[in-house]
């Protein structure tokens, strides 16, 4: 029979008990399924006791970057700021999910450097879905809005995204279910010590 944990040693558990962060930054066109993978990855990983966070772009953009618009120097803005966000979750043990379009290189890089210098692990996926996949699913109703000539500037069709060129993962949804997408990237997480 254990003896009973006082608050001494459950403190003393606590601290000796360190849980890996890294942030898991998927990037990919609207509706090509950054989120929905997210989503089922989180519960994955919360089932295995691991602490998560989910930071979904259009919270981020209503929340933490209100105000900010879709111009190149908005869009690195919003994604330094997310980025800033992700390490110091991940830098604090949590694994922080993050479903961003981040259309462009150089604001990824920097998030990414950003990790580095702080010795957090960040893993980049790429949910490469095609644009006529991506529209066809149409989440959030924005290709048929561009279509109808009510929105401009929607990644992907006219406005870029500049596709990773070296991702740690590459998945494309359209190919396979919600949670073999999310098994791919559990597996790499696994397999690099951080789930």
């Amino acid at each position: 029979m254990t003896p009973p944990q006082t608050p001494q040693t459950i403190r003393t558990i606590q601290e000796t008990h360190v849980t890996t962060g890294a942030t898991v930054w998927l990037t990919g066109l609207p509706s090509a399924g950054k989120t929905t993978i997210a989503h089922e990855l989180a519960g994955r990983l919360r089932e295995q006791g691991h602490r998560v966070e989910v930071l979904d772009g259009d919270e981020i953009r209503e929340f933490l970057s209100a105000g900010l618009g879709f111009s190149r120097e908005d869009r690195h803005t919003n994604v330094q700021r997310i980025g800033f966000v992700a390490e110091l979750l991940a830098r604090n043990g949590v694994l922080a999910l993050v479903p961003v379009i981040a259309p462009y290189r150089d604001s990824r890089e920097a998030v990414r450097r950003r990790h580095q210098a702080h010795g957090t692990a960040y893993v980049e996926v790429h949910v490469a879905t095609p644009v006529e996949v991506c529209s066809e699913r149409d989440v959030k109703g924005l290709y048929a809005k561009q279509a109808a000539g009510e929105l401009t500037g929607l990644t992907g069709v006219d406005d870029p995204y500049e596709a990773p060129e070296s991702p740690d993962l590459r998945i494309e949804s359209q190919n396979q279910t919600v949670q073999e997408s999310a098994a791919s990237v559990y597996a790499l997480l696994t397999e690099r010590g951080l789930a």
